[in-house]
């Protein structure tokens, strides 16, 4: 038995003992401990209920492409490319890179775990098995880079459009690319390009979010997170559902942005923008400069009152300074 199936069997939420595992495995008890194991060891929270055999605290829902695709509405469905679901990868935007050519346009790309899951600047990305939302969509443009500023905030709207879709209106956005909700970060956004400047170019879109997280894993993060769970009131919505709002939510909006560019984002950035007169630490290629944040503009670009007058900031690692 994989771990995969293992999983499945506990999704129920109700406790199972080692040996009914075993018996519906066709395997030796030993064999399910080694999976169990195996399974804790990247972050699933199973409990073991002495004669009661193993459960988790909570119900979860695998996730199923054809329920996923079912659940997007008949006029987007239409413009998807493929919609994979994979048990592991190294990460949803490396599958993307690498079979992108062969690939149509609004291609989607899921997996329940990933081995080596990217944030930005290389870091790493948390992704137990089961309990988020790990994924990743290929779009294409013809207009090159230039036209593609902005890209990363226009995907964070979107984001938030697909959980207030679902009832989640309480997240906001942190320039670039992170979602936060409850001064922890519910979610991360990773754009990476590929083609040429001025002509036809890709764009792979990864979006982590969190759905259930458990003490150990916000342990792990290293820094304050939330989760749909805590918004929800504890339950969070079903993950499928939550893959189909996202990805109807993306092929609208991206579509969108083909033809307006960031343009047609930029009031519902405002709107949601966490980091809009808050004392910033703006710590870039230039140095660090301190300010209040003063929006963005129409490309996107992070914009900060100083001592000296405002700045636009492109790229850099923001924080909010303690006053």
């Amino acid at each position: 038995m994989q771990a995969r199936e293992l999983l499945a069997l506990l999704a129920p939420g109700e406790a199972l003992s080692g040996e009914r595992l075993a018996e519906q495995g066709g395997v030796t008890r030993a064999a399910i401990w080694k999976q169990i194991q195996a399974l804790r060891s990247r972050g699933v929270p199973i409990e073991a209920r002495g004669a009661a055999g193993y459960r988790l605290p909570w119900p979860l829902q695998m996730l199923d492409a054809a329920r996923i695709r079912a659940a997007v509405p008949a006029p987007w469905r239409k413009r998807l490319g493929e919609l994979e679901v994979h048990w592991e990868l190294d990460s949803t935007s490396s599958e993307l890179q690498r079979r992108g050519a062969e690939l149509p346009d609004l291609s989607v790309m899921i997996a329940e775990t990933q081995s080596a899951g990217r944030g930005r600047r290389g870091r790493a990305w948390l992704s137990p098995p089961g309990l988020n939302l790990y994924l990743s969509c290929l779009k294409r443009f013809d207009g090159g880079f230039a036209a593609l500023s902005g890209l990363s905030l226009a995907v964070g709207v979107i984001l938030l459009r697909a959980l207030e879709s679902l009832g989640i209106a309480e997240a906001g956005l942190k320039w670039p690319n992170d979602a936060l909700a409850r001064g922890g970060k519910l979610a991360g956004i990773l754009v990476e390009l590929s083609g040429e400047y001025q002509g036809p170019c890709a764009a792979v879109i990864g979006i982590g979010l969190n759905l259930r997280l458990t003490d150990a894993l916000r342990e792990q993060a290293g820094q304050p997170a939330c989760d749909l769970a805590t918004l929800a009131g504890g339950e969070p919505p079903e993950r499928n559902d939550v893959a189909a709002a996202l990805i109807t939510a993306l092929a609208e909006g991206l579509t969108r942005f083909e033809r307006e560019g960031f343009t047609g984002f930029v009031a519902d950035y405002a709107a949601r923008d966490l980091l809009r007169d808050a004392p910033l630490r703006v710590q870039g290629a230039q140095g660090v400069l301190e300010g209040i944040g003063a929006g963005v503009d129409e490309r996107g670009a992070l914009l900060v009152n100083a001592a000296d007058g405002l700045h636009r900031i492109d790229s850099a690692d923001v924080s909010v300074r303690r006053a």
